[in-house]
């Protein structure tokens, strides 16, 4: 259903705000331009994050992981984020060269609060950088440097909602595998039963 045809949309700021009420002095004093001590060691727990960008494409929003750490911070308004082998799409980095603003939202197992950081990121292969990040004795393809802007901690909500760090249950859940998925979109071109088959094998020997 469209704006136009929702009797009940909400259109402008008067109304989105009246809707939530004002915000509290706490979520406004909790972001600032830097990176604070505290929110550094959040970041310094995280193994996982999810990186945002903006391009001609459109939007894009994908995950990064590594062990807790992975994303470096070089001071108190720069972090280092190697960029590793994936499935060479690299959506993320083109937006970059087109549109320099990101957002990282970092996550700690067990801990309900994530962290925001919004900033501006450029793509360099410096060799000592490179050599760095290497893991496995093979280094990243780029490291992502941000230039950080704003910085702030989200509340635990909606980690409780959706009781994200309970036990998870032995072996995959309900879903379709990356092969049926793949099997469907392409209407059986793709043989879904052997790109399953082979999976676990490629990723070990091409995770780093």
């Amino acid at each position: 259903m469209n704006a136009q045809a929702d009797p009940h949309a909400i259109t402008n700021l008067t109304q989105l705000e009246a809707l939530f009420g004002a915000v509290g002095d706490a979520s406004l004093k909790k972001e600032v331009d830097y990176l604070h001590p505290a929110y550094q060691a959040l970041i310094e727990a995280s193994p996982f994050a999810v990186l945002a960008t903006a391009g001609p494409g459109g939007l894009d929003a994908s995950p990064r992981g590594d062990p807790p750490g992975f994303v470096a911070i070089q001071d108190d308004k720069t972090l280092l984020l190697p960029e590793r082998r994936g499935n060479n799409r690299i959506d993320s980095l083109r937006n970059l060269l087109a549109d320099p603003r990101v957002a990282l939202l970092f996550l700690v197992p067990g801990a309900g609060e994530t962290l925001r950081v919004n900033g501006r990121a450029n793509i360099t292969t410096e060799p000592g950088l490179l050599q760095r990040f290497a893991m496995e004795g093979k280094p990243p393809h780029c490291v992502i440097v941000i230039k950080v802007e704003s910085v702030f901690f989200q509340c635990a909500r909606a980690i409780q909602r959706s009781k994200l760090w309970q036990a998870v249950p032995q072996g995959r859940p309900d879903v379709p595998t990356p092969g049926a998925m793949l099997q469907a979109l392409t209407a059986a071109a793709i043989d879904g039963e052997k790109y399953d088959r082979e999976l676990p094998a490629r990723q070990k020997s091409t995770l780093y």
